[in-house]
């Protein structure tokens, strides 16, 4: 069975009904095959987390896997070897957004600020995020979050920099808003426990939300996605068919409207269980072995 565009856009206009899983295989792997606008890079391999070291050779492996199917890659630190991630994505061709981890830890948000300074001066930066959910977290006030993104917009004047928070918090907080040059906003239907069927109308809502609080400001949906596995929340269910649609629908959404999406994400990342439950670990498009899942 052979799926071209047109027959895609009209499986993925009346939710794939009829389309066995097989089929739907198909189709997701047609859309992966015609390439994404970007990725959310998982570095971490079996048995590491955040805090270890990342060594070049898995950095390298992975972004090699990732590379035939998206222009841009997002990652979310400057540190422990998370450098690596902006200097072989631009041996490679693709484009960098690339995250400050703050926390809150001084010391460490000292380095990540300064490796993304130097990073984006030695000209491995297109976009530079500074700083990844800290108001969510309330890891940081607003105002200290502040002095880090001007910190980072006076050293680089030519870069557009951002902030990564939930959508809703650019509503909330204007000031941040108005110190960013661009709007990098997480988008997560499944998180508020939006059933998949809806979770295509619910995502432009989320989108057109911070649209309206960008006020002319580009805005960039810096990560979305469905786990493949694990336990429900509300009427979001994990499956590999909701995983696959979930896909399909995005990046079909992602070409018609020309909207620039991080998808989230690239591998299964065992770790993420301990943060975010059993579904943490099945968010990548690989799972935790490297293998395409469909």
């Amino acid at each position: 069975m052979s799926f071209n565009a047109d027959k895609v856009l009209a499986l993925a206009g009346n939710d794939f009904q009829g389309v066995s899983k097989d089929e739907l295989a198909e189709v997701f792997n047609e859309v992966l095959k015609g390439g994404m606008h970007g990725l959310c890079f998982s570095p971490y391999v079996e048995g590491q987390q955040p805090g270890d070291q990342l060594t070049e050779e898995q950095v390298r492996r992975r972004l090699e896997i990732i590379r035939p199917y998206t222009k841009w890659v997002r990652s979310f630190s400057c540190t422990e070897g998370n450098e690596l991630i902006p200097i072989i994505a631009k041996e490679f061709g693709m484009k960098t957004l690339v995250g400050a981890w703050l926390g809150k830890d001084d010391k460490i948000n000292q380095a990540e600020v300064e490796g993304l300074i130097q990073l984006a001066k030695e000209g491995y930066v297109d976009i530079a995020a500074v700083g990844n959910e800290v108001i969510y977290r309330k890891d940081l006030t607003e105002d200290e979050l502040l002095g880090f993104i001007h910190r980072v917009k006076e050293a680089l004047p030519k870069i557009p920099v951002g902030y990564v928070d939930a959508y809703y918090e650019f509503e909330k907080r204007p000031r941040i808003t108005e110190m960013c040059d661009v709007v990098l906003a997480n988008c997560y239907p499944y998180w508020e426990g939006c059933s998949r069927e809806y979770s295509l109308l619910y995502i432009k809502d989320m989108y057109n939300r911070a649209m309206r609080a960008a006020k002319g400001k580009k805005v960039i949906i810096s990560e979305t996605g469905w786990p493949s596995q694990g336990t429900s929340l509300y009427g979001a269910v994990p499956s590999d068919e909701n995983f696959m649609k979930y896909f399909i629908n995005i990046q079909t959404w992602s070409k018609q409207e020309s909207i620039d999406i991080h998808y989230f994400s690239s591998f299964d990342e065992s770790w993420k269980v301990g943060a975010e439950g059993d579904v943490g670990a099945y968010w990548g498009i690989w799972d935790k072995d490297e293998k395409l899942k469909y």
